[in-house]
C-alpha cells in the first residue's frame, strides 16, 4: 500500500510556470506506475501524465503535450510534474495516482490506479 500527498499548487498566470510534486510513503515506490491526472469543475477527471516503474516512460495526454513534463526520484519516494506555459484550460484540482499492477494501454485509465493522493488546486488565470 501507499499514501501520496500532493503539494505545488496555486494561483499563476497565463503563460508561468508550476511544479507539482507528489510524497509517497511506502519502501516499495519503485514497484508503482505512477500518473497524474486533474479534474475541473463539472468535468470528468481527465488523464495528464503517466510515468513507469523505473522513470524510463512517459506518456502526456494531447492538452499538454510538449508543455508537461513527469519525472520520478524513487531514492526520495517522489513524482513530479513540471507544467509550463500554462493556460486558463489547466485550471483544476491535480491527483497523484499509483498503480502496482498497470500494463500499457491502461495508462490513461483512471480505473487503473488504485491509490490516489487529496489532490491540489492549480488556478491559471487570464
Amino acid at each position: 500500500q501507499v499514501h501520496l500527498v500532493e503539494s505545488g499548487g496555486g494561483l499563476v498566470q497565463t503563460g508561468d510556470s508550476l511544479r507539482l510534486s507528489c510524497a509517497a510513503s511506502g519502501r516499495t515506490f519503485a514497484n508503482y506506475a505512477m500518473a497524474w491526472f486533474r479534474q475541473a469543475p463539472g468535468k470528468e477527471r481527465e488523464f495528464v501524465s503517466a510515468i513507469g516503474r523505473s522513470g524510463s516512460n512517459t506518456y502526456y495526454g494531447d492538452s499538454v503535450k510538449g508543455r508537461f513534463t513527469m519525472s520520478r526520484d524513487n531514492s526520495k519516494n517522489m513524482v513530479y510534474l513540471q507544467m509550463n506555459s500554462l493556460l486558463p484550460e489547466d485550471t483544476a484540482v491535480y491527483y497523484c495516482a499509483a498503480s502496482s499492477t498497470l500494463i500499457l494501454s491502461q495508462e490513461r485509465s483512471h480505473t487503473a490506479y488504485a491509490y490516489w493522493g487529496q489532490g491540489t488546486q492549480v488556478t491559471v488565470s487570464s
